[in-house]
């Protein structure tokens, strides 16, 4: 069995790594999975919902990176993996998980997906997603609102507390690993084709050389 490619998008919060994760996964169809980090998030529910809301979920210490490591290489290895399910709203880990079934195309998206050192080892192309800081900011403050249940004031709260400094600290140096930097996100059209082109080429290049 081929090791499968493992495609890393990272970039700032409301960037559009997403929406191009999401683009390169409905191109490829069947052959293509996505692992996004978010569903990492450490479980919370032993602490009370207000020490919850105040946790830094910007900073790389907040997620299970050991976890999602060892679920790529089980992965790679040919190994089917239970991903956690992540409960934005209260600020902790499901009881349910989403089997994931060993592809030839593994998608890992999220804002620190570059900047943690182990993490960028295991990935075969590593791609960020560059927007200006405002389009991310409106981006923000409408996915938590009405996605994820939040008043305003704890989303500017939380963004002037944790999400701005973060990024400054870890998301943006994480660009230098990057091998293709889009800017403009989802809208990058050209920018999504040329990726999936890419992806195609090295799927078309194990068939012509089966193991």
């Amino acid at each position: 069995m081929h090791a499968p490619l493992i495609l890393g998008i990272a970039g700032g919060t409301g960037s559009g790594k997403t929406t191009i994760a999401r683009a390169i996964i409905e191109a490829l169809g069947p052959v293509a999975v996505l692992m996004d980090h978010d569903a990492y998030y450490i479980d919370q529910s032993h602490l009370p919902f207000e020490e919850r809301e105040r946790t830094n979920y910007d900073h790389p210490d907040s997620l299970e990176n050991e976890l999602l490591i060892h679920q790529l290489r089980e992965l790679r290895a040919g190994r089917a993996v239970k991903k956690p399910v992540y409960d934005y709203a209260m600020h902790a880990r499901s009881k349910d998980t989403v089997l994931i079934e060993p592809t030839p195309v593994i998608v890992v998206e999220g804002i620190l997906t570059l900047a943690i050192p182990a993490l960028r080892d295991e990935l075969d192309l590593r791609v960020f997603v560059d927007t200006d800081a405002d389009i991310r900011l409106m981006r923000r403050i409408r996915r938590d609102i009405e996605q994820r249940g939040r008043s305003f004031a704890s989303v500017r709260s939380q963004y002037y507390e944790t999400v701005r400094p973060m990024h400054m600290a870890f998301v943006e140096p994480s660009k230098r690993f990057a091998n293709v930097i889009i800017p403009e996100g989802g809208e990058n059209k050209i920018a999504i084709d040329v990726l999936v082109g890419r992806v195609r080429h090295f799927l078309r290049e194990r068939e012509d050389h089966p193991s």
